[in-house]
């Protein structure tokens, strides 16, 4: 359920340190973060789970902001930083959700501390900035990094003042270990043991949109794992998707969204998940349409081809090379018409009619794209090449209103 913490007070003004010092600093940020990320892998491997799980955008995100807004509050000592605080929070929920304790957490926030301070040396050196400077910053960055930890700490403590009993605890932790990798039998079936939660043969990953109900945790059945206070919010429901399983979501969701990953075994629920969030975000583009429940398995074609768009755009430059040399407007409709050919089969007569344009037109046009692309169209592998590269070009066009 989301925080009801109020947000933190802005903090104390970093001075005496110059506000320029933002100026040098904002530069060296992507890098910084680059490097923070190495390190802190290493030293604490269990963030490089995290790292690479279904909430590995959320992650990166609030290690951006905490050093985004640092160096914001340099320039602008007044700035607040609302969605740093709630992400650092959310970092502390998820300690106590795994049963960590907090020094893991603030470990990583001093080594990030120290790696961002080795930084800000090298750039003293190189812009002859005083030593004083450099102490100040030193004074200011660790004082920040205590109020990471506060915030953190806040969130920390919200789950654990909730009523939650064993089980639900167990079975949230259940739910994570099933989505970060491959877990070992054993870790598994001891978690199972204690979350009196019975592993199935398979799984079927649910993705849902915020804000979400505030009933739906009432609305699931016993055995439904979930983990409601992420950024990207999820189901875990054991089995199939059966007719009885989707009265109680849709039930439970009450007006809300979600999409319906694939049934899979355990091992590949992370992959379910994935390409369910896929899917939400290609309704968010208009690719797909959108539904109170919609499904992967509908739409498998089109996630397939738009997985990777930078690729498939690679595919298409090549497969379509031929046309380059066309005036837009003709270039356009010889695409057009060599869609509806290839993937409909279809004679001259029902492509016309399929495009508004008389059969004579669509004879015209076919001839000139046999000159212009040859075997493309009569080798299998190079025309299926063709119409797969066709499809996600019009898919996309869909997306962007085209």
């Amino acid at each position: 359920m989301p925080s009801t913490t109020r947000p933190s007070e802005v903090g104390e003004p970093l001075e005496p340190l110059p506000k320029e010092f933002a100026a040098f600093m904002r530069p060296e940020l992507p890098g910084l973060l680059k490097e923070i990320g190495a390190e802190v892998t290493r030293a604490y491997p269990v963030y490089g789970k995290l790292l690479n799980g279904p909430n590995a955008a959320a992650v990166r995100q609030g290690v951006e902001q905490a050093l985004y807004a640092f160096v914001d509050r340099v320039a602008d000592p007044g700035k607040n930083a609302v969605l740093r605080d709630e992400l650092l929070r959310k970092f502390g929920r998820v300690e106590a959700y795994e049963g960590r304790e907090l020094d893991t957490l603030q470990g990583a926030y001093r080594l990030g501390a120290r790696i961002a301070l080795r930084r800000a040396k090298a750039l003293g050196r190189q812009y002859r900035l005083s030593p004083t400077v450099i102490l100040a910053f030193a004074d200011a960055l660790f004082a920040y990094v205590e109020e990471l930890e506060r915030i953190s700490r806040e969130g920390y403590v919200e789950v654990q003042s909730r009523a939650f009993s064993e089980v639900p605890a167990q079975r949230r932790r259940l739910l994570h270990l099933i989505l970060a990798a491959p877990p070992l039998p054993q870790a598994l079936n001891g978690l199972c043991e204690a979350a009196a939660w019975r592993l199935p043969a398979d799984v079927t990953m649910v993705a849902l949109r915020s804000p979400l109900p505030e009933h739906l945790e009432a609305g699931l059945a016993d055995d439904v794992l979930f983990d409601l206070d992420v950024p990207q919010p999820h189901l875990l429901v054991p089995g199939a998707l059966t007719p009885e399983r989707q009265a109680m979501l849709d039930a439970a969701l009450a007006g809300s969204h979600a999409v319906v990953g694939l049934t899979v075994p355990p091992a590949q629920a992370a992959d379910s998940i994935r390409w369910a969030r896929r899917v939400l975000q290609l309704i968010d583009e208009g690719v797909v349409a959108d539904a109170p429940v919609v499904r992967c398995e509908d739409h498998l074609v089109t996630l397939w081809l738009l997985t990777d768009p930078s690729l498939m755009n690679h595919l298409a430059a090549r497969e379509l090379a031929a046309l380059d040399a066309l005036p837009a407007g003709r270039r356009d409709r010889l695409v057009e018409t060599l869609r509806v050919h290839v993937s409909t089969r279809a004679p001259a007569e029902q492509v016309g009619e399929m495009l508004g344009v008389h059969a004579q037109t669509v004879r015209y046009r076919l001839r000139n794209l046999d000159a212009l692309l040859g075997d493309r169209l009569t080798d299998p592998d190079r025309r299926f090449a063709l119409e797969a590269s066709l499809r996600a070009l019009h898919l996309s066009s869909r997306g962007s209103g085209g």
